[in-house]
């Protein structure tokens, strides 16, 4: 059984990391993953900026670190080289990719995203209730089975009750359903007051 694991999982990861690298291109480029003419896009990046470029730049000074210390081993020096500038370009594609895959409202649907690593695609006539309210990751008790919460920055800042639940993916691992989602948005009180207005519309 875990035999049979592995491929899928090894192709789930792989499909994320090209995910991750096409963001980044769309990222240089000033482009959004699907937000067509209609759709109101609303971005959820702002709180973890600041922790990914401190990372991005612990990684460089990484990579200068361990280039002094293995020059004299040209080879080794190229590989590592490699792999830790592969790595920085990495850790800037979760930036880029939560830039570039905002969350998105359609006449049809909510679109949440988080990054690469989540597109779950929620229709409206599913949606019952939208709460804005602050939530902190490790403050109280644990997530139920049954919610899903796509933090950022250890924080969600609205939640959106489903009338029924919807299947949700991981990246790794099973499918589950869940009866409601807890996410965050820069402009949480624009997408409440947005989301509420197209659910309530017949």
């Amino acid at each position: 059984m875990t035999r049979e694991r592995h491929p899928g999982a090894l192709r789930r990861l792989a499909a994320h990391e090209g995910r991750v690298l096409h963001s980044f291109g769309l990222w240089v480029g000033r482009r959004r993953h699907q937000v067509g003419p209609l759709d109101r896009a609303f971005g959820y990046a702002s709180p973890q900026a600041a922790t990914v470029y401190g990372l991005a730049f612990v990684c460089v000074v990484e990579t200068v670190g361990v280039s002094f210390m293995v020059r004299q081993w040209p080879a080794v020096h190229a590989v590592l080289l490699v792999l830790d500038l592969y790595t920085v370009l990495l850790v800037l594609g979760m930036q880029a990719a939560a830039v570039t895959r905002p969350h998105v409202l359609t006449p049809d649907a909510l679109r949440l995203r988080a990054g690469a690593r989540v597109d779950l695609i929620v229709p409206l006539p599913q949606i019952s209730r939208v709460r804005r309210e602050l939530k902190f990751q490790g403050a109280g008790a644990g997530v139920p089975d049954d919610v899903l919460e796509l933090a950022v920055g250890s924080q969600t800042s609205l939640t959106v009750e489903l009338r029924e639940p919807v299947m949700y993916a991981p990246l790794l691992g099973g499918r589950r359903a869940v009866t409601s989602v807890r996410f965050h948005a820069d402009e949480s009180g624009e997408l409440a007051k947005a989301l509420t207005a197209a659910v309530a519309r017949p």
